[in-house]
């Protein structure tokens, strides 16, 4: 390796390859695809967090996490997305060297920060269906922003270490990026000398933090479960059960496939196949950040409350009840009030 690290041309610019097999003329067609997706994702999560923001009902613990995962879904899809529609729309790959480097570790912190956002959401709803008395004391709006702050910032600083390892390492040989956006696999593949050691303790800290967490979550909501059976009627039963059905796709879809493609490599006799490598992290990276705002805004109660109350305040309704004379008042008042009555029950229910 001596010989080469001397007599090397230093690699100062990457070329983001993308899905090798695509054909030019569907260049734009994915390009377009990928706009729409990124427009959707970034859409539904900042209605999400302009709903908290304007809604004081809303400023609780538990929306304060939806809304730090919806920054963090956000800023995700802001670091992936628009190179890779570069890369379709104007056909341009190219990306420099510690871009591609602040790209990658900006990838894996998202991914890892939305590991602990989701732990910490478990953790909200065990203390608050399992010890309901004491939740408005341990968990106060200022405890879940101080922990909030706690995982962006330590997420940095786990994460770092092996960004800053790899900026260290010489680069000299090819300059493809065989996948979608730069990731510490691609990335490492393209060093000049050894980076076992850099992957193992890469692969220390992603299993630590991806694991960890997932224990945790499983664990607690084995004890939500147990609870809810505990004391509540059938239909207290059900709506658990369905909640935690629903929280338990959005954890297989973030945790299982990243199990896999970091554990695959470690496996004998276990390959991926270069579009497996580069679609499976797309698929686990990419999906999520889009469904959190659709699931957490149509399954949650209060919000879809605000969301009735919004619709329902037309410019139009206070016109008409003013036109409307003192005889047909009467009338007007009862046929509202019987048709507003069962929404309201079916709300409280």
């Amino acid at each position: 390796m001596e010989p080469r690290a001397h007599n090397h041309t230093q690699v100062t610019e990457f070329v983001i390859v993308g899905f090798p097999g695509l054909q030019p003329e569907h260049f734009h067609l994915v390009a377009w695809g990928f706009l729409l997706f990124y427009v959707t994702t970034v859409g539904g999560n900042l209605l999400l967090i302009l709903v908290f923001a304007v809604e004081q009902s809303l400023q609780k613990p538990m929306y304060i996490t939806m809304v730090s995962l919806a920054l963090s879904d956000i800023g995700f899809t802001t670091t992936a997305l628009p190179k890779l529609i570069a890369r379709y729309w104007w056909d341009d790959g190219r990306i420099g060297t510690y871009t591609c480097i602040f790209q990658g570790h900006m990838i894996h912190y998202f991914g890892s920060l939305n590991s602990l956002i989701l732990l910490t959401m478990a953790l909200d709803r065990y203390l608050a269906i399992c010890f309901p008395l004491r939740y408005p004391l341990w968990m106060t709006n200022h405890t879940m922003t101080g922990l909030m702050a706690f995982c962006w910032v330590v997420t940095h600083a786990v994460t770092g270490i092996s960004t800053v390892s790899t900026a260290l390492l010489p680069f000299c040989g090819p300059d493809r990026i065989s996948q979608v956006f730069c990731d510490r696999v691609s990335i490492a593949a393209l060093v000049c000398g050894d980076t076992t050691q850099l992957m193992s303790s890469a692969y220390v800290i992603a299993m630590f933090i991806l694991c960890v967490p997932l224990a945790f979550i499983v664990l607690s909501y084995i004890c939500i479960i147990i609870s809810i059976s505990r004391v509540a009627n059938r239909q207290g039963r059900v709506r658990t059960f369905s909640t935690c059905a629903t929280q338990g796709c959005i954890l297989s879809i973030y945790y299982v496939p990243r199990l896999s493609v970091y554990t695959a490599t470690y496996i004998p006799g276990v390959k991926m196949s270069p579009d497996v490598r580069i679609v499976t992290p797309l698929f686990y990276s990419l999906l999520p950040p889009l469904i959190h705002p659709f699931i957490y805004c149509l399954r949650t109660s209060e919000i879809q409350k605000i969301f009735r109350r919004w619709v329902q305040k037309r410019p139009i309704a206070p016109a008409k009840r003013f036109k409307a004379t003192a005889a047909e008042k009467p009338s007007v008042n009862v046929s509202s009030s019987d048709a507003r009555m069962p929404k309201k029950q079916n709300i409280t229910l």
